[in-house]
């Protein structure tokens, strides 16, 4: 291999310099020293110090099976057998219950444990594994979907390790972290990274987008869902949450919740249970290069607001319809995704300060921050149907506003979606308009729909979701 090097350089480096060997060698010397200026960073005493704190998850449950950094390998192999293999494999092959292996780490000494709602979704028994290779029941604490956040609390004879928490505002992009989580149920792996890119806004329809993520390159795989990214200081930045994939697996693009955030959440969830953010109840978009022109903006920034909800706090602030928000609380708004953020953590019941483009012209409004809603005002208290009804579906009525808001007469809202109703694909948050060509008015009519149904039909289900229309079949077996 050192042959290789010197017949590769020697040529490139006589040709520039027309100089004797003495020199060459002082060039090497040179690079030589460089590198020696600027070493990598060596981990292992952070390693050392913070492996004790983070800790294996495993559930037992009947959550829906999904494709993510925290999701289950078994659950994915069994899915793909019960696809794809032999058809006498298929129809005998038993349903094991679904079993989650996902991180988390210990945030206080008296067993508060933090880790991603996604892993321990639908569970019915969280375990939590030590390094040490003990093993304790959780209570689960609380859960917020929108920040895919989930607290924890085993009850031990002992002071567990604890981990120590940084500040994820003052990361800097180029800035090394590190993680500690179990990829493919591998205890204990550590990968390492730069920091690419801070305050990420990612669309998701369950979660929206109020996480401003940490974007890293350090590997994050099947596992390390809700394992902790450390700075060079050990201190905890980020929660390994998500990555951006074509395969499933790592594709250099990895995503972490600011542990800022997370702290906030912890507090709410240990306080009240829950977490409130703030709502200003509009519906925004980008705003292009032709649109910046047309409304008098120099470049592309802010947020266009598409629709004002009625009886919202933005309508009673005066907000109107293509109007651009550019500042909100003397933070510049850049891209749409960013005012979801402010908001989200902005006092509620305080006034907010927002700066808007109408017309071409500036404009400041105070407007009183509200609630955000749990389902964003689309629903009532829920009238839940029978948790053991024969397709595995659970749902609930529309409120009025929300079938107003929706251009819809009738239809309810899918809670749950197991069994028969998950693997026709139905999935939580679609609208139920249509089953067996039967107008869906409400749960009192979807449950006598049901209870019809019978044993090997197929019956089509038509399915608002995300605003689109779209047709699903529900195969009911026949009786043993």
């Amino acid at each position: 291999m050192q042959n290789m090097i010197v017949n590769y350089l020697a040529p490139r480096a006589v040709h520039a310099c027309a100089v004797g060997s003495s020199a060459l060698v002082g060039l090497f010397l040179v690079v030589a020293s460089s590198v020696h200026a600027a070493p990598l960073p060596d981990f292992t005493e952070l390693v050392k110090d913070n492996e004790a704190a983070v800790v294996n998850i495993s559930t037992v449950g009947e959550a829906p099976r999904r494709m993510n950094p925290g999701g289950p390998r078994s659950d994915q192999l069994e899915e793909f057998f019960r696809r794809f293999g032999p058809p006498q494999q298929r129809e005998n092959q038993p349903r094991l219950r679904p079993r989650s292996l996902g991180s988390g780490f210990v945030i206080e000494s008296d067993g508060y444990i933090l880790t991603n709602n996604h892993v321990v979704d639908g569970a019915e028994k969280i375990m939590v594994r030590l390094s040490n290779r003990e093993e304790y029941e959780a209570e689960l604490v609380g859960t917020d979907p929108r920040s895919d956040l989930a607290l924890l609390k085993v009850s031990a004879d002992k002071k567990l390790p604890a981990l120590t928490m940084g500040d994820s505002d003052k990361l800097e992009v180029g800035e090394w972290v590190l993680a500690i989580g179990s990829p493919f149920g591998f205890d204990y792996s550590v990968t390492a990274g730069i920091v690419s890119a801070k305050g990420r806004s990612l669309s998701n329809p369950q979660t929206g987008n109020y996480v401003p993520f940490i974007q890293t390159d350090v590997a994050i795989n099947p596992g390390n869902s809700g394992g902790p990214l450390f700075n060079l200081d050990g201190e905890v930045v980020g929660i390994n949450s998500q990555i951006y994939s074509n395969s499933g697996g790592f594709m250099g693009v990895s995503f972490a919740i600011p542990i800022e955030m997370a702290m906030d959440v912890v507090s709410q969830l240990k306080d009240k249970g829950r977490v409130s953010r703030g709502w200003l109840g509009v519906e925004i978009l980008e705003v292009s290069r032709d649109l910046a022109l047309s409304y008098g903006l120099q470049r592309p920034h802010g947020a266009l607001v598409a629709r004002v909800m009625e009886g919202s706090p933005a309508a009673d602030a005066g907000l109107q319809e293509e109007d651009i928000i550019i500042e909100f609380n003397g933070q510049d708004i850049e891209r749409s995704g960013e005012l979801p953020q402010y908001v989200g953590r902005a006092p509620v019941g305080e006034p907010s300060r927002l700066t808007v483009m109408r017309s071409g012209k500036k404009k400041k409004l105070s407007v009183t921050i509200g609630e955000l809603p749990e389902q964003a005002s689309l629903t009532t208290t829920p009238r839940q149907s029978a948790q053991d009804n024969k397709i595995g579906l659970t749902f609930r009525d529309l409120s009025e506003q929300a079938k107003e808001q929706l251009g819809i007469d009738g239809g309810v809202e899918v809670i749950t979606a197991r069994g028969l109703a998950g693997e026709a694909g139905l999935m939580p948050r679609d609208i139920i308009l249509r089953m067996r060509t039967k107008p869906v008015v409400d749960s009192e009519a979807l449950d006598d729909i049901i209870a019809d149904v019978k044993p090997g039909s197929i019956v089509p289900v038509l399915v608002l979701r995300q605003q689109r229309r779209i047709f699903l079949t529900l195969k009911v077996p026949e009786d043993d």
